[in-house]
């Protein structure tokens, strides 16, 4: 199985999940893409020790995400209809850039500052 490489805006970050009597853990990461006119929202999956990966994410990161495809199929019993799923595992990450909500960006305060009207008077 070969891994790809995904970049996108962290959209959402999910908490941890345990599942079983082994305590699988699932955290799922959604990366947005603006794809022209709409958007597209990528679910990626971290497990196990992976989850705790998630912890340095933020918000509005733009990340890398190296992922590998997972597929399986399922069947209630011979005679029920085969059903197939997709999965997206994450693999790693690496930050491109940072809009998170710890970081700011000075653009977006000059902008605000210089919106504040032409009249008011700064006081310094």
């Amino acid at each position: 199985m070969s891994n790809a490489k995904i970049r996108g805006i962290v959209h959402v970050i999910e908490e941890t999940k345990t599942f079983g009597q082994k305590g699988f853990r699932k955290r799922t990461v959604v990366l947005e893409q603006q794809n022209g006119r709409f958007a597209n929202y990528i679910p990626l999956e971290f497990t196990n020790d992976g989850c705790d990966l998630v912890d340095d994410l933020r918000l509005g990161d733009e990340v890398d995400i190296t992922y590998r495809l997972g597929g399986r199929k399922w069947q209630k019993d011979p005679s029920s209809e085969v059903k197939y799923f997709l999965s997206a595992e994450a693999m790693a990450f690496t930050k491109v850039g940072s809009k998170g909500e710890d970081s700011f960006d000075v653009d977006d305060i000059n902008n605000e500052f210089s919106q504040s009207g032409a009249d008011d008077d700064a006081p310094f």
